[in-house]
């Protein structure tokens, strides 16, 4: 092994365990809610609770990680996030009460809203000759997270108790811990990215950076509506419960192929806009069949709203493709996961409040398909062949005096 290669495992580890958990401590939770709720004494009135604290932390946290790495480092400001998330999952799994779980799950969200936004430019600098292939890798690992934890937490929950179900994913990410810890150590005192003089101090004025805010918030707002309706959906139009659960289920998973095959065709095509149009298709054709036909095809329309929410990959990807340096990358994914996490958390609750006040969920459709609408302009923008940092005007030179 060349001394290149050698010197790669290490950030390369630290990667593959913090993605398999940016999504662990919210699916490998919710499942045992009800368990958990018999146990510390709450229903589930305050179970929406627990959701709004994962979007906000995504967002608040998300836009707070990228000027927090330019004063610390990357590396070192993953080594202290994660180190939140270990600690918010160690106290969760300790939590004697309602209110000390409440707070731990804060403190696990403030971790994983942060590292959602710093692992996207981690992976550019130390992996940018390798983009294709440490982009998917990332994002299917964080995929497999998203369905693994909820299928291993009942069954653990029976076998050790609720604790050990959440407990058990703080091994990993203390593993994490140490390896962002060591790497920071290699970065040395001059960690933070390299920012340059200003040069990116007009990104919020640019159609890139908004574009991609608009299309990540877009696809997450329709990812967590799904997420949280799709069952109540399909049980109105006649399904059992257990048929609407496995269908999120199936949701889930079909973006796991989409992790492999988006990342590099997003990455070799010039302009991926044909990809927002093929997802944005797919879309309107599932809540198209969910809106007339809900239980006749309910495993085509879910299979095709799955593979219409792969924007959220190409979202991920274009992070890197669109920037030249991982000052711009971590720009761009702060702002684009920060308010596009923001944009998301209008999702659920506009769905439900659109169907009680009408009783049907034809207006939360009409909703829906006029965000894909947004979607499709904001990609039209996105994939355009141009980097962030050709669209940042250079700050003035002071003269002098």
């Amino acid at each position: 092994m060349s001394d290149k290669a050698r010197a790669s495992v290490l950030p390369l580890l630290a990667i593959v365990l913090t993605a398999l958990n940016l999504r662990t401590a919210v699916t490998g939770f919710t499942p045992l809610l009800d368990t958990i709720g018999a146990d510390l004494d709450f229903g589930p009135s305050l179970y929406g609770v627990f959701g709004t604290i994962v979007t906000a932390c995504f967002a608040v946290f998300g836009l707070a990680a990228a000027p927090v790495a330019r004063a610390l480092g990357l590396e070192r400001t993953l080594a202290v996030a994660v180190a939140f998330t270990t600690g918010g999952i160690v106290l969760r799994a300790l939590a004697p009460s309602t209110g000390v779980l409440v707070a731990s799950t804060v403190l696990a969200f403030v971790g994983v809203g942060a590292s959602n936004v710093l692992v996207i430019p981690l992976v550019k600098k130390y992996f940018s000759a390798h983009l294709k292939a440490v982009s998917s890798m990332y994002i299917a690992l964080l995929q497999v997270g998203q369905f693994v934890a909820p299928l291993a937490a009942v069954p653990v929950a029976l076998v050790a108790g609720w604790r050990w179900a959440i407990a058990m994913w703080a091994s990993t990410t203390a593993v994490a811990v140490v390896l962002w810890v060591v790497l920071a150590a290699r970065a040395g005192t001059a960690a933070p990215v390299e920012a340059g003089p200003q040069r990116l101090g007009g990104a919020w004025r640019t159609p890139l950076l908004w574009s991609l805010v608009l299309m990540m918030g877009i696809t997450s707002l329709n990812v967590h509506a799904i997420f949280t309706w799709l069952p109540a959906i399909l049980i109105d139009a006649g399904a059992d419960p257990e048929s609407g659960g496995a269908l999120v289920a199936l949701f889930s998973v079909i973006g796991l192929p989409a992790a492999f095959v988006v990342p590099p065709l997003a990455i070799r095509l010039r302009n991926p806009f044909g990809i927002v149009v093929v997802c944005v298709a797919a879309m309107v054709a599932g809540y198209a069949g969910l809106l007339v036909s809900p239980d006749a095809g309910a495993v085509v329309w879910v299979v095709l709203l799955g593979l219409g929410v792969s924007t959220f990959p190409l979202c991920l990807t274009l992070v890197n493709a669109r920037t030249r340096t991982t000052a711009g990358s971590t720009v761009l994914s702060g702002a684009m996961q920060g308010v596009g996490y923001a944009i998301a958390c209008i999702g659920p609750f506009g769905v439900g409040a659109l169907y009680a006040g009408s009783g049907s969920w034809t207006r939360a459709f009409v909703v829906l398909f006029a965000s894909l609408a947004v979607l499709l302009v904001s990609g039209f923008v996105a994939c355009r062949p141009t980097l962030l940092e050709d669209q940042v005007r250079p700050a003035p030179v002071p003269a002098r005096v």
